[in-house]
């Protein structure tokens, strides 16, 4: 059987454009176009991409269902920046036995959580 990877996620949005510009100014993609009518953003490997759907309403009714994980290597920073463009937080930057947390909340009502681990959790999460 042929190994599989995920690549991407699709966030379904009645204002896909705004939902796109809030995580360009808030999370910095290494790239951000047009593929069709899909508005695609890439951090590393991994393609967010996102959509318009007549199926979903404005605001998440369960954010709590999926995370968006954001790995960072100075959470301090991003979390700075964030407030800076007026993010609102679910949980502020709180220290978890040397791995520092955050999680914010997006346009949509998404949870977009800035991690940032320890050497040793890193290390743990390889083998």
């Amino acid at each position: 059987m042929t190994r599989t990877s995920l690549d991407s996620i699709l966030l379904a949005s009645t204002d896909p454009d705004r939902l796109r510009a809030w995580y360009v100014a808030a999370l910095e993609p290494d790239d951000s176009g047009d593929v069709g009518a899909y508005r695609v953003l890439r951090y590393g490997g991994f393609h967010m991409m996102i959509d318009t759907r007549a199926d979903v309403s404005d605001k998440n009714p369960e954010p709590g269902r999926v995370s968006l994980n954001f790995g960072v290597d100075d959470a301090r920073a991003v979390v700075e920046g964030l407030d800076a463009i007026g993010v609102s937080w679910l949980a502020e930057l709180e220290d978890r036995d040397g791995n520092l947390f955050a999680t914010a909340i997006d346009p949509d009502g998404n949870y977009v959580q800035i991690i940032q681990l320890s050497e040793a959790a890193r290390a743990a999460m390889t083998t």
